[in-house]
């Protein structure tokens, strides 16, 4: 349903010059798009209903290489914006750095805290770390559900500043508990690690933590994510939960260039 909402305006955008394609043998070639009367057009359109109504497989050919096209453009785009903010992506001193810090492949995950998602793919990230020694992954705050989100996001910028070691516990509570992650929430999961709770809420409103989640937001929408979880794994950027064994397939292919080493 997605795919036939997102796909079909485009698809009446490119019918036109079909048409114009399909016609091009009942007009001689001597005329142009200004010289066609009425009733040549009127032909037209009715070689071309002919046509499309007697052979209707044509119409979801010319769907699927429009989504094969579109899907190869975003791939590009996605790589090329991956390429110009790699460093960035991949070795902020503001991403929180998890498993292999020296790892061959590295895993970024934008999320939220109040995301149901992100909180059922945090167990493939687990997993993932798991069962790869060397796999680098790195998190970055990604608030975009609701100011409540923002608040348990600048919570966690501090923790980083603070704790960093302590990061991945304040991770696991504050995503895999339940309620609305929201300040009192986060500082509460804070609290409970042992942290410097005047710190903290100093942290969480200092220039970094404005710094860090700002940095996350344009690698985003320089990458074309509005919504989470969302990752960047080699050159690719993979929206949505989309399981261990999908995560698994595109680090292998960033690994090896092919889904199975």
């Amino acid at each position: 349903m997605t795919q036939r909402t997102f796909f079909m305006p485009s698809f009446r955008k490119l019918l036109p010059a079909a048409l114009l394609a399909l016609s091009l043998s009942g007009v001689p070639q001597v005329a142009t798009a200004q010289s066609i009367s009425d009733s040549q057009r009127g032909e037209i359109e009715t070689i071309v209903r002919n046509y499309l109504i007697a052979h209707p497989e044509v119409l979801e050919e010319a769907m699927t290489e429009l989504q094969k096209r579109q899907t190869a453009a975003e791939a590009a785009k996605h790589e090329a914006s991956i390429t110009k903010n790699a460093d960035t992506i991949f070795n902020s001193p503001r991403g929180v750095v998890l498993g292999n810090k020296d790892g061959d492949v590295t895993f970024v995950e934008f999320f939220d805290y109040n995301c149901g998602y992100c909180k059922r793919a945090m167990a493939d990230m687990m997993e993932l770390m798991k069962s790869d020694p060397k796999l680098k992954v790195v998190l970055k705050e990604f608030p975009v559900l609701s100011q409540g989100s923002v608040e348990a996001a600048q919570v966690a910028v501090a923790v980083r500043m603070q704790a960093p070691q302590k990061y991945l516990d304040f991770h696991q509570k504050l995503l895999g508990g339940r309620g609305q992650a929201d300040k009192a929430h986060a500082l509460a999961v804070a609290k409970d690690l042992g942290l410097d709770m005047a710190k903290i809420e100093k942290d969480m409103a200092s220039p970094e933590a404005k710094a860090t989640i700002e940095e996350n937001f344009k690698l985003a929408e320089d990458m074309g994510m509005n919504g989470t979880p969302s990752y960047v794994i080699g050159k690719q950027v993979v929206v949505g939960a989309v399981g261990v064994e999908g995560l698994r397939e595109k680090i292998s292919t960033a690994r090896c260039g092919k889904a199975t080493c």
